[in-house]
């Protein structure tokens, strides 16, 4: 029986080392020996406080929306943004060299005159365009010469409208987090089926929300269609220009010395109790935010003392000065008469608003996660002196001062212009990155502006190479010969054993 069991398992045990060998030579040692072949793409996120680089990559094979981009690197320049630079002929082209070159090591040379760059600016440059468009015509045509004369894939530099910036950031969180379209069990490229998330970005000039509503969308100004993937996306998006980070501080001092009839000295509620510093007109009113504010004679270089006081209650009556929430021409509106549908899902808050809740969480030890924990933060750091906020959090010192005024401008925006409440501001998540991807609007302006985001749906493809589905055929093959190799054997051993077979 024995003998008759071996003769049996003999020609299996064949098949068995053959499929093996089989499988081994269809392996390419090629693809183990060389690292995987990638593509590039470079943005410069041209924003009104400074400029950032960020290289994307993705799988060289798989173009055309079936390839996962990620970022590959970044890069941020020193010194002010490209507007700052309206006064210094050639200073906002040179400002970006050090990250131009930075990108000539980090995308490989061969791959260098295949891969793209854009280049958007956005509030700063609005700004600049509305108060000097020679300047700002200038400023764009410098750093697009000097962007274009590295050997990278020239695309375009362009100033970007706040609808589209709004629009980009939206696509960025979402394609990060996979909402669109995603990887599905062997090799399927499969719609996940799951909401959209919404997305709030705070810059310096500009704020922007954008989100998709099922309401109707009475103010066409603030909406787009997007088509994604075979999905249609009806999406709220609004951009408040001046009512970024850096704007919005002026806006409220700038209210605050015009309520105060610009005296010499003037007491600031939102900043630290007993902290002073001395302030020149310019620096307040040389924007189209202030400057219909100025006092008369207006002269930049006068100089105004500004004392901290302080005190929460009177900071938020000043900053919800700066915000008009009563007339509004809609069914609903958020503030300056903007129409906006009430707020529904989920949403990703970043930039400044990632950075102030990191902020408070670091000085404060509350968690921003409901209306009652921001208004105790912003409580909190309204209360606390210049010292105390050094002690907690020495590396901001330089913005340690406007922290209470940003964080009640933040709960005015929140609670009582977009309308968050107990419900849905539990949904909103302040976050800097997906992964390792920054997150913000120039991943989205590159893929709309590439073939990585089709409008159309994908069609059923494989994610693995052909050998790769040969080699996983051949190992079906042997589990299946292993199993039938043992089944002999057990039978083979109970026969000799003399064993029942059930």
């Amino acid at each position: 029986m024995a003998r008759h069991c071996g003769q049996l398992a003999t020609p299996v045990l064949l098949l068995l080392a053959g499929a093996f060998g089989i499988m081994l030579l269809a392996i390419p040692t090629r693809d183990v020996e060389e690292p995987p072949d990638y593509m590039y793409g470079i943005v410069l996120d041209a924003g009104s406080s400074h400029t950032a680089l960020y290289i994307y990559k993705w799988p060289a094979d798989k173009e055309n929306g079936t390839g996962i981009v990620t970022q590959h690197s970044e890069c941020h320049v020193e010194g002010g943004g490209i507007s700052s630079y309206a006064s210094q002929p050639g200073g906002a082209g040179k400002s970006l060299e050090t990250c131009l070159n930075q990108a000539k090591q980090d995308v490989p040379q061969g791959k260098h005159a295949q891969t793209p760059i854009y280049l958007g600016a956005t509030a700063g440059m609005r700004l600049l365009n509305m108060s000097s468009p020679e300047d700002s015509d200038r400023v764009l045509m410098e750093v697009k010469e000097k962007v274009s004369s590295y050997p990278f894939k020239f695309q375009r530099a362009e100033i970007l409208t706040g609808q589209l910036e709004g629009a980009y950031g939206w696509v960025t969180i979402n394609y990060l987090l996979e909402n669109f379209i995603k990887y599905g069990f062997v090799g399927r490229w499969l719609s996940p089926g799951q909401g959209t998330v919404g997305a709030m970005d705070f810059g310096g000039a500009s704020t922007q929300i954008s989100f998709v509503t099922q309401e109707k969308l009475e103010s066409p100004l603030d909406s787009m269609t997007l088509r994604l993937y075979g999905q249609e996306y009806r999406l709220y998006t609004h951009s408040f220009l001046c009512y970024g980070r850096d704007q919005a501080l002026r806006k409220v001092l700038a209210s605050m010395m015009q309520t105060q009839n610009f005296v010499a000295e003037v007491t600031h509620p939102c900043y630290p109790a007993g902290h002073s510093v001395d302030v020149k007109l310019g620096q307040v009113f040389d924007s189209p935010c202030t400057q219909g504010q100025r006092p008369s004679p207006y002269r930049p270089d006068s100089v105004v003392r500004v004392l901290g006081s302080g005190n929460y209650g009177e900071c938020r009556n000043v900053v919800s000065q700066i915000f008009s929430l009563q007339d509004c021409p809609f069914s609903r509106c958020s503030f300056n008469s903007v129409f906006q549908p009430p707020v529904s899902g989920r949403f990703l808050a970043f930039s400044a608003f990632f950075y102030t809740s990191s902020f408070l969480q670091r000085a404060t030890g509350i968690s921003v996660n409901s209306p009652a924990q921001m208004k105790s933060a912003a409580q909190a750091v309204c209360a606390m002196t210049f010292k105390q906020m050094r002690e907690k959090v020495p590396d901001q010192e330089k913005r340690l001062q406007d922290y209470c005024t940003i964080s009640v401008f933040i709960e005015v925006l929140m609670l009582d212009a977009y309308g968050f409440d107990n419900s849905t501001f539990p949904l909103v998540s302040f976050q800097k990155q997906v992964g390792d991807t920054s997150i913000g609007w120039a991943l989205g302006y590159m893929l709309s502006l590439s073939s990585l985001l089709p409008e159309e749906s994908l069609s059923v493809r494989k994610a693995l190479r052909p050998w790769a589905w040969a080699v996983l055929l051949l190992l079906f093959v042997l589990l299946l010969l292993l199993a039938l190799v043992l089944l002999l054997l057990h039978l083979c051993r109970s026969r000799k054993s003399g064993g029942a077979i059930i």
